[in-house]
């Protein structure tokens, strides 16, 4: 051990802020900051559920205007004619980055069958859009019911 009086006031001196830097560091240590708090999971969107093509078949059966149609083929034909379901093409069409099955709306009778009407129904939500044949375009199944309902009306004049 050093006696008291062998060190100079600059050697007491550093001597005494290395043991105080030596005291904060070891208290450093002690005093981290608290963990930041864990980011909230990611809250994914639950995937849509696929649409297959006998529950796209089944959506188009189902609606008020293929009933009517079908019910009068039979009524017409006396049960020698159906309305049915077809598939245009196996391979979906895809608009707006999103895949539609390919429907129509047939009157099968034993020597031909007649498209009535073309449809795309979404692979996966429930949107169903009508292809218009003559402007090479598609409308969403509320416009086509409003022109629907037009003809009715100028062919009951």
């Amino acid at each position: 051990m050093i006696a008291r009086g062998s060190l100079s006031a600059p050697s007491r001196l550093f001597s005494a802020c290395v043991l105080a830097a030596a005291a904060l560091a070891g208290c450093k240590d002690k005093q981290e900051p608290p963990p930041a708090p864990p980011a909230p999971p990611k809250v994914e969107k639950p995937a849509e559920p696929i649409v297959t093509l006998d529950q796209a078949t089944a959506a188009l059966l189902a609606l008020p205007e293929v009933k009517e149609w079908s019910r009068d083929i039979e009524k017409r034909s006396h049960g020698k004619a159906h309305g049915a379901i077809i598939e245009d093409d196996p391979k979906p069409r895809t608009l707006n980055g999103r895949q539609y099955w390919q429907l129509s709306f047939v009157e099968n009778r034993a020597d031909r069958v007649l498209r009535r009407e073309s449809f795309l129904v979404a692979q996966t939500g429930n949107d169903i859009l009508v292809e218009d044949a003559e402007n090479d375009t598609v409308m969403s199944l509320d416009d086509w019911r409003r022109g629907v309902h037009k003809i009715r009306l100028k062919s009951a004049d």
